[in-house]
């Protein structure tokens, strides 16, 4: 069951992080459209960008998960995953927040993994613009490695999992989360930004990430 209301967190993560994924993402997979060759329909072209970037997520969870279930972190591993799942629901809480408008503390975490999108960049530049579907699958396999303080979240999830096949469920399921608003932005980005990006629809996201989080720690805390 504890299982089954991860993923679920992790879905709707992904899926009310639309206000931020589309300010984020949402210009890259437009532009990314937008270089489209004659000879690749835009639909296909931008499915196959997030199956890239969904690619890239699964592997990553598969890899944190698989660190996990090696034992690397401690020897009591139980408690290490009850104290992991404590701090991402906590963390999850403060991404909420942030998605409302009303903290920005989750907003850091982004920093993370700036060095190594410094890295990858140059090389995602290489492959533009796209000329085929295996460019369109390369571009999003590299676009899944783009600092996103959604992803830290859903990848402390993932390392708390103890099992490399329920990381990459976890960070599956997020990223499925993410998909409608992302496959909607490369069609009509600017209308969909439009909504997202108002204030009343990014509060009411916000909260409902925020409560949901709240819940799950309060369930958590009752059954220590």
């Amino acid at each position: 069951m504890h299982g089954e209301i991860t993923l679920l967190t992790l879905f709707l993560l992904g899926f009310f992080g639309g206000t931020h994924c589309i300010g984020m993402c949402g210009g890259l997979s437009s532009a990314f459209a937008l270089q489209l060759p004659p000879n690749v329909g835009r639909i296909r072209l931008i499915i196959l960008l997030n199956f890239g970037r969904i690619v890239s997520y699964v592997g990553a969870g598969a890899a944190i998960g698989a660190v996990s279930q090696a034992g690397m972190l401690l020897d009591d591993t139980r408690r290490v995953q009850t104290l992991l799942m404590l701090l991402a629901n906590g963390l999850l809480l403060l991404t909420g927040l942030y998605l409302a408008g009303v903290s920005q503390l989750a907003a850091r975490l982004e920093g993370i993994g700036k060095p190594v999108w410094r890295r990858l960049n140059p090389v995602l530049n290489r492959l533009l613009p796209v000329r085929s579907a295996a460019g369109c699958v390369a571009v999003g396999l590299l676009w899944g490695w783009l600092p996103c303080g959604l992803v830290y979240n859903a990848a402390l999830y993932a390392l708390g999992s103890g099992s490399a096949g329920t990381g990459a469920a976890y960070l599956l399921a997020f990223g499925l989360g993410t998909l409608p608003n992302l496959l909607a932005a490369g069609v009509f980005a600017a209308q969909l930004r439009g909504v997202l990006q108002r204030s009343g629809v990014r509060l009411a996201a916000g909260l409902t990430v925020a409560a949901w989080a709240a819940w799950q720690l309060a369930n958590m805390i009752f059954h220590l």
